[in-house]
């Protein structure tokens, strides 16, 4: 039986996507940061029957850090932090974290140029992990040197689910290839530093950390093409 092309038939393939998204933390991550961006790849197994496995990781990063509690106990009355100078030092504060997923789709075929497009459906469980990275430029501010900035980064991971729906479409030219829908993220994470310096002591709770956004990719799709080269004897 010959074999279907993209066009006309769900085919097997390997797609690699590339994607970027804009989320909105929620739960304790909200209390801690404003939105965020994330940059992400996937590669999975996508099978005839329009089910697929795979693989994904994310990077988490942005500047919006709301919660800058864990400073306050080197931070002056006027709302400084000095150097080892004794003069104002500029601190700055950022979100970055990742996540690392084992996901499973549905593609349902009911828009789209051909079977291998239409509305996607993905669930995945792995692993998430994020902190507070603090700079301090070109000054020296000995309480956040080497060691001592643990004691104030906020470093939690845990378990994590995601769920996202949306659309994927694979044009039948190979050339517009791409994804954009919703996603949800919720990770269940503790710290993982034995001891807060601002606080004294240390943080033994679970976080509940959401982060919720709209996602867009272009894709790569990998497969075997249908051989259209007719033979004669």
């Amino acid at each position: 039986m010959a074999q279907g092309g993209l066009e006309d038939t769900s085919i097997a393939m390997v797609p690699i996507t590339l994607s970027y998204a804009y989320q909105l933390p929620s739960g304790d991550l909200g209390q801690q940061f404003g939105p965020n961006h994330n940059v992400g790849i996937s590669v999975a197994r996508k099978f005839k029957s329009n089910y697929s496995l795979g693989l994904e990781g994310s990077f988490i990063f942005g500047n919006n850090v709301t919660d800058q509690s864990m400073l306050r106990n080197i931070t002056a009355s006027n709302g400084t932090i000095v150097n080892q100078d004794g003069d104002p030092a500029k601190i700055l504060l950022y979100e970055r974290g990742y996540t690392v997923m084992a996901v499973a789709g549905k593609l349902m075929p009911i828009a789209g140029p051909n079977p291998n497009s239409g509305i996607l459906l993905k669930l995945g469980a792995g692993y998430m992990r994020h902190r507070v990275l603090i700079e301090s430029q070109n000054d020296v501010v000995p309480a956040l040197e080497g060691e001592y900035q643990k004691g104030y980064d906020r470093l939690a991971a845990g378990l994590a689910g995601m769920f996202f729906v949306g659309y994927q479409h694979l044009g039948n030219n190979r050339r517009i290839n791409f994804l954009v829908g919703f996603e949800l993220n919720i990770g269940f994470t503790e710290s993982l530093r034995p001891f807060n310096f601002d606080s004294r002591r240390a943080d033994t709770g679970t976080h509940f950390d959401g982060l919720n956004g709209l996602r867009v990719g272009w894709t790569l799709p990998i497969y075997k093409a249908r051989d259209n080269r007719e033979y004669y004897r």
